[in-house]
This record gives structure tokens, sequence and C-alpha cells, in this order.
């Protein structure tokens, strides 16, 4: 390296969360996946004590298992936890959403009205990453901007668990499994018909059985998923 060469920046503690959380929103760490602290390690190119501190904080928002003498795996989400998580969903997005339409911008609207066209346009493509990942999205943005902060920071946990949660227990038939894991587009635009006309009673009512829909469409029972090592997936 001659000495005007810059030698590149290991990412952040927070940059190397946040690739993880994407990679799990995306649905490219499946339940089960072995998180091998030296593969993790050499893909981030960090040492192992800047991994472990991340492993912690994706098991305290319960994405990531620590097992004494195993290491750590991405969470497989038991259905009374599954269940559990949208039960609290049901209890704060219809919250947040009437905080959304309290506060909310004529460019938040526009933002997002026009998640709801790129969650389209990747499904009518058969891009179904990127049509869940917008999915949770919508309902991300909703609560970013609704002003309250404690109520969103713990959705944005509950979307990384149901992303899980879907991967685990959506129906083992192809067609059905995209139109479960994939909020609907119609839902959305029926919740953003309700926020325009600022009828937040409404818009709170649809958000909660959007939500009763999604859960109503679990299969539990099934067979696990096969567990993968995905590790080479943060590879530069």
């Amino acid at each position: 390296m001659t000495p005007l060469e810059v030698p590149p920046a290991s990412p952040s503690d927070a940059e190397i969360y946040e690739r993880m959380i994407n990679a799990i929103l995306d649905h490219q760490l499946p339940p089960g996946t072995k998180l091998v602290e030296d593969r993790l390690a050499g893909a981030f190119g960090v040492s192992r004590t800047r991994i472990r501190p991340v492993l912690v904080r994706l098991a305290n928002e319960q994405v990531v298992t620590l097992t004494p003498n195993r290491g750590a795996t991405i969470t497989r989400p038991s259905e009374q936890e599954a269940r559990e998580v949208f039960e609290v969903r049901r209890l704060i997005e219809p919250t947040l959403t009437e905080r959304f339409i309290r506060n909310a911008s004529r460019t938040d609207i526009q933002q997002l009205t026009q998640t709801i066209r790129d969650e389209e346009t990747a499904r009518a493509a058969g891009d179904m990453r990127r049509a869940i990942r917008l999915s949770g999205n919508f309902h991300l943005l909703l609560a970013e901007r609704s002003g309250h902060q404690t109520m969103g920071r713990i959705l944005r946990e509950l979307v990384s668990r149901t992303s899980l949660i879907l991967m685990t227990y959506s129906p083992p038939h192809s067609q059905a499994r995209e139109e479960a894991t994939a909020c609907g587009c119609a839902e959305h635009r029926a919740l953003l018909a309700a926020i325009k006309l600022k009828d937040a009673r409404e818009a709170a009512r649809l958000m909660r059985e959007h939500l009763e829909r999604l859960e109503a469409q679990l299969v539990f029972g099934k067979a696990e998923p096969e567990a993968l090592d995905l590790a080479r997936l943060f590879a530069a």
C-alpha cells in the first residue's frame, strides 16, 4: 500500500447490526441459521470481539438465540412467541396509525404511497423478497412518522421478529406462501385511503384486521425449515 492509499474502513458495530437486521428482513437468514463468530468476523473484516456485542444486542431483541457451548443461531420462534408478537402489534399499531394521521405531513403521505407502489411493482415482477421488505417498510414508516419514539422502537424489533415468524410458519404452497409473507397491497391501499381522509377510527380498525389476517394465515406445526449457514452473505 502506497502512502497515498487509504485502507478501507471497517464497519462500525451499528453498521454490522444494521446489515444483519436487513438480511433478516430480506428473508436471507432463515431461522436456525448458525452464526459462527469467526466467519462473521471474516465477512465483516473485524475481530471476533467486535461481533460478540452485536450478537448480544440481537439476542436481547430475540432475533438471535445464544446457547452456551453451541454459539449463536437465528431464532426459530415458537407458536406462542408468534402469537404474542402479533398480539402486541395489534395493541400498538392502531395507536401508531392514529398518531400518524395527526402528525404526518404531505411528504410523509407521499412516501407511504410510494412504498405501496414499489411493493406492487416488486410483487408484479415476482421479486418477493423485495415485496416482503417493502411491506415491512410500510409499517415502519407509519411508526417512524407517528412521533412516538418508544412504540416506534418496539415495533422495529417486532417487525424483525415477524420476518422470522413468516419464514417459519408461512404456508407450504408457494402461491399461498407469497400471499401470506407479504402484506396485501390492497389492504395497505385501504389503510392509506382512510389515512388520507383522516379517519383515525377506520384506519385503526383496518390495521387491526390487517394484522389479524396475517396471523390467521400462519401454519403452525409444519416441518421446521432447514438450518443454513449464510455467514458468507456479509462478505463485502
